[in-house]
């Protein structure tokens, strides 16, 4: 666990120090330098250390930083390698009217009045993305052959409402996103192939969504569709406010929690049938891999798809899963993929900080509240607290929002948030088959969903109507962003929760 945590901190490190900071080879071989002297330096010396048990003991110490300094440098290398200078055959044409014909990757991300759509276009052998910004009367879906027209730009950073400057340049490139098209127009010059997967998905989630307006009125469908499978469009600016002032704005966002859910439903389903476990796995990671291709495959979902995957593997291999080594090895895993998603996917570190947080500070946090008697209200509150304090940080630096009443909001929403979307599910469902020949009975289907995302909406509101529910930091700088998280990890670590201080604390509430 040691090595593993070295290896991912290093490598992550590594990662963020090149993204925030340009620099050439210097700072990489220093690190290997670092590395070296760790490894060599200690075992030399060791020849005079009085006890075996000592040298054991130092060059452990030794070795685990002398693992973390190799990986930083190997981060801060992959950092470098993904810092690609624009494709010139593209670059040549900035600022200038430019057509071209591609094919939509993603889909449309529809505003008031425009739609940003997501083309992959080749100039000669180099092919890119452009962002698409046109009007939202020509619509087209994922998998169409599209002609787009506008004017040729390079994304550019902007000052956020924080007062920090925002990478959106970066923000965009983490997707592969490397030029805009503005003032623009995009036509379907051929529909999507029907042997399209992609479309097939993007489909499957445009008639579901379309059975939950069925079943569902406004806001309440849109609620729904966000709680499922992520998305804000039809709940208007006041509510999306509304659930942000309230710190529930994570349930309406399509994120790991939401997977978790699912990869718990599939595995409880097919462990009740006459199928073999590894049948049974197999089906329930193709039911995962579903979704988050029906919900959009973002980093946060496919980093809890594929801890979902691992999971699953234990499972059918009788294997014990430990989810703070999956943790590990997946965020090493997507960082050596794609190391823009650390500095420039707000999602993917909230995710993954929340999950850190249900896994080392959860059950700690539930050894001080030993004297709730109450084993579901204790286990709610700890992981509630336990989530909210990892990702604080974060969020104050990414948004500056400090919401005062996100802890007692989350406890009362969160126990209830596996349930809506089981109804919701089941609205969206009977709106999708029933909707046209059994109206009434559609309704009754819906109506318990139409009740629990109607609390839930209350509750947003009303916490964010209270005084003070939450302010604006204007600058929370990153140096006090690492210095929490590394008293974070201390207390995490800290001999203060020992098994005998639980112990104690057990006996103490029993008496």
């Amino acid at each position: 666990m040691g090595i593993l945590l070295a290896i991912t901190s290093g490598f992550a490190g590594g990662v963020l120090l090149r993204s925030i900071f340009s620099f050439g080879w210097a700072p990489i071989c220093f690190a290997l330098l670092l590395a070296a002297l760790l490894f060599f330096v200690p075992r030399i010396l060791s020849a005079y250390s009085p006890t075996p048990l000592e040298r054991t003991s130092s060059n452990f110490l030794t070795g685990l930083g002398a693992v973390f300094f190799l990986f930083a440098a190997l981060g801060m290398l992959r950092m470098s390698l993904a810092d690609t200078p624009l494709p010139t055959s593209f670059a040549a044409h900035l600022s200038e009217r430019v057509a071209y014909d591609g094919i939509v990757v993603a889909d449309p991300d529809l505003r008031d009045a425009k739609q940003r759509v997501e083309v992959r276009v080749s100039e000669g052998k180099t092919s890119t993305i452009l962002l698409v910004v046109a009007p939202r009367s020509s619509r087209v879906s994922v998998g169409d052959r599209v002609h787009v027209t506008g004017t040729l730009e390079v994304p550019k950073p902007f000052m956020g409402d924080n007062g920090r400057p925002f990478r959106y340049d970066r923000y965009l490139e983490r997707v592969g996103v490397r030029f805009t098209l503005s003032f623009g127009s995009i036509h379907t010059v051929a529909p999507a192939p029907w042997y399209s997967v992609p479309a097939m998905l993007a489909r499957a989630k445009h008639a579901f969504l379309g059975g939950l307006e069925s079943a569902l009125p406004e806001p309440y469908s849109s609620l729904a569709g966000g709680i499922l499978i992520g998305g804000k469009a039809g709940l208007g600016n006041e509510l999306q406010d509304a659930f942000a002032r309230s710190g529930l704005i994570q349930i309406i966002v399509l994120s790991g929690y939401n997977v978790m859910v699912i990869a718990e439903w599939v595995l409880l389903m097919f462990s009740r049938t006459k199928l073999s476990r590894r049948w049974s796995t197999a089906a329930g990671a193709l039911a995962v891999l579903i979704f988050v291709g029906i919900a959009g495959a973002s980093a946060t979902a496919i980093r809890a798809m594929l801890m979902a995957f691992i999971a699953l593997y234990a499972r059918a291999t009788g294997r014990t899963y430990a989810a703070s080594r999956a943790l590990l090895i997946v965020v090493f895993l997507m960082l050596l993929f794609n190391p823009l998603y650390l500095a420039f996917d707000p999602g993917f570190d909230l995710s993954v900080a929340a999950t850190a947080g249900l896994i080392w500070l959860a059950p700690l946090i539930e050894t001080r509240l030993i004297r709730i008697k109450s084993i579901f209200l204790r286990g709610v509150l700890a992981t509630t607290l336990a989530a909210q304090v990892s990702v604080l940080p974060l969020l104050l630096y990414e948004t500056g929002n400090l919401s005062l009443v996100a802890v007692p909001a989350n406890l009362i929403v969160t126990p209830i948030v596996p349930l809506t979307m089981a109804f919701s599910a089941i609205a969206g469902f009977a709106g999708l088959i029933l909707s046209s020949i059994a109206p009434l009975f559609v309704t009754i289907l819906a109506f318990p969903a139409y009740l629990l995302n109607t609390f839930i909406i209350e509750v947003a509101e009303k916490a964010a109507a209270l005084p003070a529910a939450a302010f604006l930091i204007p600058l929370f700088p990153i140096w006090l962003v690492v210095l929490l998280y590394v008293a974070l990890i201390f207390i995490a670590s800290s001999k203060r929760f020992s098994t005998t201080s639980q112990l104690r604390l057990a006996k103490n509430a029993s008496t």
